[in-house]
């Protein structure tokens, strides 16, 4: 049977890809939020609403430039409106060009057919090595 936010995570994978930001921003509830909890200090922790979340992501490509995504996981909860998905994105860092590769494990929660929750845990101290502090997102 097929799950909704399995769906809806995989599209946002292909526009990751696809470097559509925009694209990405609109499969999240207009009041969505993207929750980092490993975030270093100099970062938000949380961005609230599709406004907000536009603002803070549209320049991700010209940042990273993610050519793969791989070992791709998805674990289907109790709650069919919330899955917990593992990944690696690899790429370039744009400023650098030093390789990129990050593993990621995020929790969504789907409502009304958009993101609603986006929770994403990846390792800051690698992220800053790799990009430097003040450039750290996910």
């Amino acid at each position: 049977m097929p799950n909704a936010a399995t769906d809806l995570f995989h599209q946002a994978l292909d526009l990751l890809l696809a470097k559509d930001m925009a694209g990405f921003v609109a499969l999240f509830t207009d009041d969505g939020v993207m929750e980092f909890p490993f975030a270093p200090p100099w970062q938000p922790d949380r961005v609230t609403g599709r406004a907000a979340l536009h603002d803070y992501l549209i320049g991700y490509p010209e940042m990273l430039d993610i050519r793969e995504i791989a070992e791709v996981t998805v674990h289907e909860t109790a709650d069919p409106a919330v899955i917990v998905t593992e990944f690696t994105a690899s790429g370039v860092v744009v400023a650098t060009g030093k390789p990129y590769r990050m593993r990621y494990i995020a929790v969504l929660t789907v409502r009304d057919g958009h993101l609603a929750h986006y929770r994403d845990y990846w390792n800051p101290q690698a992220a800053q090595e790799l990009l430097g502090e003040g450039l750290v997102r996910s």
